[in-house]
């Protein structure tokens, strides 16, 4: 039907007005020889994983739907926690499953609390869907303050307690006598983001198993992008109480997590030990550069991932990063974020790989 004469023509909606200020993710993706700006894993999947993934390709009905309920994947990875598929969901990364959490449990009207510097897309997928944020502060020396975590959780009752442990970008694992304190404060659900737990000490899914008071809303995150070495599959899993998961279900798209993923993800849970290899080889390297940073001029903090945060001291943060950038040596630059001033993250490569690294940033910081 043609517009009325003198009508104005009919324009683009404008985007939602809580959304007009967000950015998106951003980092830096450029052609270098030595990438240690995302914390992915620096070592391929092993070559056994990758010809029975070859091989089982040729079962996978590509014209069907995916089984929706990924059953086979929950079953497998509920056996490898010690606990039932019901507690397991599964989804393309671990953002989504962040994001099925706060449309779940958040939302217009509902409060998340987090603890910064922490990751930022906590953040960043609350104001997306709509859920109020309020940030408590980490100590100077970025660890959990629970005296800020008391404060901040009487205060405003959120529904959602998020902690990240080990933290990203400081590193820094909470020891779970702390998760503990926090979630006999937490009104609500506490979600624990452990996309680095291989490299932890310890892990909150104890306190979920144990079965103890609270331990129902005890909500725990993982992902198959470290350790695993499959970050290009974009797979995570949230372990849970039944009722979460159910809750989880419910924002779900239909048949959301495809074959393909499906089955990458049950033929990784048969190479355990190749995973823990890999795990012993990244925190041995994270070890010897941690002990190379003692003795620059720049400060560091103790790391329970497979990244270091650190500050360099005799040279601005982005003279540094521009300067690796030039010796083909990509790290990633946190110096403006929030309570991270004059701090980058490199994430840690292969022995090589954090020889380039180290030998540039001992260049750039005469």
């Amino acid at each position: 039907m043609a517009a009325l004469e003198g009508a104005a023509a009919p324009k683009l909606p404008p985007v939602r007005p809580d959304l007009v200020e967000l950015s998106g993710y951003h980092s830096a993706q450029v052609e270098v020889d030595v990438r240690l700006n995302t914390n992915e894993s620096p070592i391929p999947p092993p070559e056994g994983w990758l010809e029975e993934f070859r091989a089982a390709l040729d079962a996978v009905e590509f014209n069907r739907y995916p089984d929706r309920e990924a059953t086979e994947l929950r079953s497998a990875l509920a056996d490898s926690h010690g606990v039932r598929p019901e507690q397991v969901f599964c989804a393309n990364g671990s953002n989504e499953v962040l994001q099925s959490l706060m449309l779940a449990y958040g939302g217009p009207g509902r409060t998340l609390a987090l603890f910064e510097p922490t990751y930022t897309m906590h953040r960043q997928i609350a104001r997306t869907t709509g859920t109020a944020v309020v940030a408590g502060r980490r100590t100077d020396d970025h660890r959990l303050d629970l005296d800020e975590v008391r404060r901040v959780l009487a205060s405003d009752h959120p529904v959602l307690t998020f902690l990240c442990s080990p933290n990203n970008p400081s590193g820094r694992a909470d020891s779970l006598d702390q998760i503990e304190a926090v979630l006999a404060v937490a009104p609500g659900l506490l979600v624990v983001d452990e996309a680095y737990g291989q490299f932890a000490p310890s892990s909150a899914l104890q306190l979920l198993r144990g079965g103890g008071p609270g331990s129902d809303r005890v909500a725990v995150i993982r992902t198959f992008s470290k350790t695993w070495s499959m970050a290009g599959v974009r797979l995570g899993y949230l372990v849970a109480a039944p009722e979460v998961i159910q809750a989880c279900g419910l924002v779900t798209l239909p048949y959301h997590l495809d074959a393909v993923k499906q089955l990458a993800g049950r033929l990784a849970l048969r190479y355990v030990h190749e995973m823990e290899a890999r795990v012993a080889l990244l925190t041995e390297e994270r070890g010897r550069i941690a002990a190379t940073l003692v003795d620059l001029p720049v400060e560091s903090w103790p790391s329970d991932a497979n990244f270091i945060l650190f500050r360099p001291l005799a040279v601005p943060a982005k003279q540094v990063w521009t300067h690796l950038l030039d010796r083909s040596v990509l790290v990633r630059d946190c110096s403006e974020w929030p309570g991270l001033d004059g701090c980058l993250r490199v994430t840690v490569g292969l022995p090589e790989e954090n020889d380039r690294f180290l030998a540039a940033l001992d260049e750039s910081l005469r």
